[in-house]
């Protein structure tokens, strides 16, 4: 009885010791409708854990897909006829609180945070698709720039809505495909507020790819060099050991 005592103590501690593998964290699908005095006046976004997936167009009174990867929105699901007592609404609520609440709370403002990166490696001499992305941005109401090497660009710039994020931030992309030249400078500019407005710039450098082929070929060289440099001192180190076998000098 000790011996079985002591397996099945043993059997008990081992499943007392271990605990099952925690449960993966609910996902969570959320429906966002916001209105405001600023342009866009009105936004609505479906997102799935901060991801856009649907946002609604409200001039042309259509859902649009978040990424081209996604299916259509389903037709009868939630038409403009029905987004109407909605939107009527929020504009109401904030008809209400904006003149009772004017000058009494300060009006919340996010400082946005922008990166830009290119959306593939860029090649030489071709165009390169660029990414900026506006993050932390409240209220969801900016305006968006490109440049390149000083001149404003606008052919092929494409922005995206104003996505929600857990935090009651929005965030924002925008694309632009221009064949910058070795060294030309492209910025993402963006700027927020009608009063005390806020002017954020990222910068992206386009690589010169002389150089790093420079580069390469110096660092190939040098490991070349190094290599020979080893190799004739293991020579050498060889050729004195059969010199002196017993290491008397």
């Amino acid at each position: 009885m000790g011996v079985l005592g002591a397996l099945l103590g043993g059997v008990l501690v081992a499943v007392a010791v271990a605990e099952p593998a925690p449960d993966p964290p609910p996902h969570t699908l959320g429906e966002i409708l916001t209105c405001q005095p600023d342009p866009p006046s009105l936004s609505l976004s479906v997102t799935l854990d901060g991801r856009g997936l649907f946002w609604f167009h409200f001039p042309a009174s259509r859902w649009l897909r978040g990424a081209p990867a996604l299916p259509a929105w389903p037709e009868g699901l939630e038409t403009p006829a029905e987004l109407l007592p909605e939107t009527q609404l929020c504009r109401q609520i904030l008809g209400i609180l904006g003149t009772q609440l004017a000058g009494l709370l300060p009006q919340a403002r996010g400082i946005p945070v922008l990166s830009v990166f290119p959306a593939q490696p860029p090649s030489p001499g071709g165009a390169t698709t660029l990414l900026c992305l506006v993050e932390n941005i409240f209220p969801p109401s900016l305006a968006l720039s490109w440049s390149l090497a000083g001149a404003e660009v606008t052919a092929g710039v494409t922005l995206g809505p104003f996505v929600p994020t857990a935090d009651l931030t929005f965030v924002r992309l925008s694309r632009i495909s221009v064949t910058p030249r070795p060294g030309d400078v492209v910025s993402c500019s963006v700027t927020t507020g009608r009063d005390n407005a806020t002017t954020v710039v990222a910068y992206w450098v386009a690589p010169d790819t002389a150089l790093d082929e420079q580069l390469d070929t110096a660092l190939a060289g040098a490991g070349l060099a190094l290599g020979l440099v080893l190799a004739l001192l293991g020579l050498g180190l060889a050729l004195l050991a059969r010199r002196d076998p017993h290491g008397t000098g």
